[in-house]
């Protein structure tokens, strides 16, 4: 009697330990941005540009500007500068600043983008990876006007973490390029 209740204890032992092992699905965090509406620029630059109600645009003295997007701890630094037969060394110096970037910089993809009506002629760089900016531009008019752009976040960059706000923030550069008109 003593084995069979051994027997038995055991049996339920080994019964009641099997289970079924189920993964759980991988958890993303969801982040809402809200719809970008925009505004026109009217401000001394000389051009003028839609951006999003979600930026303060800021103009400096010398004609450089910002876009700073308070909730998301971010800012689009421009550059202006006048060409003045220096086109080919603005355009060189920008990529410069960009392929800086390539230490830290899994990949480094350009987007041309080009509007001979409003004589826009730009590029974009996506920077992916942990680098500093994760998104710089240039436009010229390639007679008198040139104008480079990068965006930085106030943290740490972790490329994966800030990949969603590079995203939003990379369609209000995109409306940025294509708005963009040359004052005279």
């Amino acid at each position: 009697m003593k084995l069979f209740s051994t027997f038995l204890s055991l049996s339920f032992l080994f019964i009641s330990c099997e289970s079924d092992v189920t993964p759980k699905p991988h958890a993303y965090l969801k982040l809402n941005y809200n719809q970008a509406n925009y505004q026109n620029s009217n401000s001394k630059l000389p051009y003028t540009f839609k951006y999003s109600d979600q930026a303060i645009l800021n103009v400096h003295d010398n004609l450089w500007s910002d876009l700073h997007y308070p909730k998301l701890k971010a800012d689009i630094n421009m550059t202006y500068q006048k060409v003045d037969n220096n086109l080919a060394q603005l355009i060189t110096d920008a990529e410069k600043l960009t392929y800086k970037h390539a230490l830290k910089a899994d990949n480094i993809e350009m987007h041309p983008y080009e509007n001979r009506n409003k004589k826009v002629y730009a590029k974009l760089f996506e920077v992916s990876g942990n680098a500093a900016s994760s998104i710089q531009f240039q436009a010229t008019d390639s007679t008198k006007h040139f104008i480079s752009g990068a965006l930085y976040f106030d943290a740490h960059p972790n490329y994966d973490s800030i990949l969603p706000a590079i995203d939003y923030i990379k369609k209000d550069i995109e409306k940025l390029i294509e708005t963009l008109e040359w004052k005279n």
